[in-house]
């Protein structure tokens, strides 16, 4: 089970730290995976609404990154360099390039989908997916590990 973090939140959604390097590797260093928002345009860079903070390829390459690419540019990019990624907006599913089904919230799951943020639809979590993304992810943790 992969237990990602929305951008780096884990007891919450906090937009002053969302996307921020240091922030994406604290959760990180707490054996989570998370999810970010990558731009590539003039460089790399992560943010939700617009490019804000900037990187390197290195730090994309992380095995525990799921990338959001928010442009074009990002997608091609990321796809070159083999990082995990997919794009999406409001769509019900998409496939990621390790092969799972990113699942908008309160959407039908399967046992290869990854349930994106469940406190938003009230989503009933179903014991065989592949995992949760969530800014809440220490609270869904604890529910699978404690089961």
């Amino acid at each position: 089970m992969f237990f990602i973090s929305h951008r780096g939140n884990i007891n919450g959604k906090d937009i002053n730290k969302e996307n921020k390097p240091l922030y994406i590797n604290q959760a990180l260093k707490k054996g989570y995976h998370v999810e970010v928002d990558v731009w590539l345009k003039n460089g790399l860079y992560l943010g939700h609404d617009k490019p804000q903070y900037k990187i390197n390829k290195k730090f994309l390459l992380n095995k525990k990154l799921w990338c959001h690419a928010k442009n074009l540019e990002a997608l091609v990019y990321l796809k070159k360099i083999k990082a995990i990624f997919y794009w999406h907006q409001k769509d019900d599913f998409t496939m990621t390039s390790n092969g799972y089904i990113w699942t908008y919230p309160g959407k039908k799951l399967s046992n290869k989908s990854i349930c994106v943020l469940p406190e938003y639809k009230k989503s009933k979590i179903i014991k065989n997916i592949s995992g949760i993304c969530s800014d809440y992810i220490k609270k869904y943790k604890s529910m699978f590990i404690n089961d």
